[in-house]
């Protein structure tokens, strides 16, 4: 396993994306405070967390269980549990943060290619 710069990209991918997804029906049951986006464009936060699970969780798939792929995912979901369980609003950060992981993660694989 090797945690290079794309691996840790991978692991804020999956984990921003998880807490973007799970943020807005965990808010309304616990009565947290939504962002705009997530009260006015929740499809739109929906898709784009979604996206970002993929990127996240497509890269963790091609590296396979002796490349980490098996730590990404475990952390990424760690960081999700994290990012929301004990930031709360921190998971409207996930906006920018989840897509910007996965921008850089596919131009360092377009780059690689």
């Amino acid at each position: 396993m090797v945690a290079d710069p794309p691996f840790f990209l991978a692991v804020g991918a999956l984990g921003w994306g998880l807490a973007l997804a799970f943020y807005r029906p965990a808010a309304r049951d616990r009565r947290w405070p939504s962002g705009t986006a997530q009260r006015h464009l929740p499809a739109f936060t929906t898709i784009l967390a979604l996206l970002c699970i993929a990127v996240g969780g497509g890269f963790a798939l091609s590296r396979g269980i002796a490349g980490g792929g098996v730590v990404i995912a475990l952390f990424g979901a760690a960081l999700a549990v994290f990012w929301l369980g004990f930031l709360r609003v921190g998971a409207q950060s996930a906006l920018l943060l989840a897509p910007g992981a996965a921008i850089i993660l596919l131009a360092t694989r377009l780059i690689a290619a």
